[in-house]
């Protein structure tokens, strides 16, 4: 599997418009100073310096891939990306580290579960929430190349063993097809739902998951088409009920003047409790276990005897 510091590095290295960014947030690209040498900024515990820098970078021909911890980089700097990078339109790439729940230690003030939200709200902002290295690094490429600002959930590293058919900006991933429900997820979640879909298919459920990925540009035509197909849908996000996924599905409907049953899973007015990631899905609701017991609940009305534990662990699916 090819790490992302190594495909940077490879775009890097083939487009000298490329400049990497830091504001003091080192983790994935630790290789890249004695490489790119000028080419490699930190400005320190400064996102608002940082975006500013990246912005005039563009506006000079450069190619700006900015990092930084998500929420310092869409909340602290939210300001300059909007007035900088968004109305100037400018092809400024944001790594957001640690979203949502991979933030699983720290408290509110680090928890980017807003973050689509804020980005939304910037016209033109790619959204991109990969499920894993994998597909970060295998899109990076079309990342870098496009004319437009992106902004990019920075994954887990373990794989999902997820076969990538459709690959390109704004395109959704279908994982697996079903008549009774389907389930619309991205990033961390997504194995978890794969986890989902094991226990219900034991249940006599029928389940299929996409892999959304893109928040934006949004695969309207793909992800509706799968939600017409299944009696339920399911928004599964780490992330505010508002302005995410369940937001933008919502839209989507309502501007086609459809209608669907959908069950949103979400953080609803709160943020979560910090503990390592396990505890946190837990906690919060959010295991394959969890998950299929609240989708088995809204289609029948009745508890699922859910599996043990150990038999549900062993599966390549199921590492987070």
């Amino acid at each position: 599997m090819k790490t992302y510091e190594e495909a940077l590095i490879e775009c890097a290295l083939t487009d000298e418009r490329i400049i990497v960014m830091t504001a003091e947030n080192r983790v994935a690209i630790r290789k890249l100073p004695p490489i790119l040498g000028e080419r490699f900024i930190d400005v320190g515990i400064a996102e608002q310096t940082m975006i500013g820098i990246a912005a005039g970078l563009a506006l000079r021909g450069r190619i700006p891939i900015v990092h930084a911890l998500a929420a310092f980089l869409t909340m602290r700097a939210f300001e300059f990306i909007r007035d900088d990078v968004g109305i100037a339109h400018l092809p400024v790439k944001l790594v957001g580290g640690v979203p949502g729940f991979l933030s699983d230690g720290n408290g509110p003030t680090h928890q980017a579960i807003e973050d689509i939200a804020l980005m939304r709200g910037i016209p033109n902002m790619q959204i991109f929430a990969p499920a894993d290295m994998n597909d970060l690094t295998a899109s990076l490429p079309q990342i870098v190349a496009s004319q437009e600002p992106c902004y990019i959930r920075y994954p887990a590293a373990a794989p999902t063993n997820i076969e990538r058919t459709r690959l390109g900006i704004g395109n959704g991933e279908p994982i697996a097809t079903g008549s009774d429900v389907e389930i619309l997820t991205y990033g961390v979640l997504v194995r978890e739902a794969i986890l989902a879909r094991e226990i219900l298919a034991k249940e006599g459920v029928s389940v299929g998951i996409m892999d959304v990925r893109w928040l934006r540009p949004f695969d309207s035509e793909t992800v509706l088409e799968a939600v017409h197909a299944a009696a339920l849908t399911v928004t599964l996000e780490d992330h505010f009920l508002s302005g995410g996924l369940f937001s933008i599905l919502s839209e989507e409907l309502v501007k086609r003047e459809e209608m669907a049953t959908v069950l949103p899973i979400a953080l609803e007015e709160r943020w979560f409790k910090p503990a390592l990631l396990p505890d946190v899905l837990e906690y919060e609701g959010f295991t394959g276990k969890q998950i299929a017991k609240k989708i088995k609940e809204r289609l029948l009305g009745q508890p699922i005897t859910i599996p043990k534990a150990s038999t549900i662990r062993g599966l390549k699916t199921t590492s987070v």
